[in-house]
């Protein structure tokens, strides 16, 4: 069993900036995947970034340069800084995990957290 906990968002002012956490807990043997997808009611669910097997990061192109995620893995967890926000960031984000436990490999998502960027 895999529990995420989540962090941050809220409202802001465009070009303004948020930080989002998420923390893994629960029967982890190795991460795979963790990151942050996000959903607006005009859009499907999109990857904004995330963190494979490797050290390098995968992100959206519309939040590069602009977006960085980080992660500590003695904690397990995951942080997205977020700056220069735009309006048409707004979406609830949603962390997402690949774990490999002891029985299996678990999928987890978050409960998601909204971001609204006003103009």
């Amino acid at each position: 069993q895999v529990e995420l906990v989540e962090s941050g968002g809220g409202l802001v002012q465009s070009g303004e900036s948020l930080t989002l956490s998420c923390t893994a807990s629960g029967d982890i043997v190795t991460i795979n995947e963790m990151g942050w997808y996000r959903q607006s009611p005009e859009s499907k669910r999109e990857l904004v970034a995330a963190f494979g097997k490797g050290d390098t990061p995968n992100y959206a192109d519309a939040v590069k340069g602009r977006f960085t995620i980080s992660r500590d893995n003695a904690r397990n967890t995951v942080r997205l800084q977020m700056n220069t926000l735009k309006p048409e960031d707004t979406a609830v984000y949603q962390c997402h995990t690949d774990i490999l436990t002891t029985s299996a490999y678990v999928e987890t998502w978050g409960q998601g957290t909204l971001v609204n960027v006003s103009s």
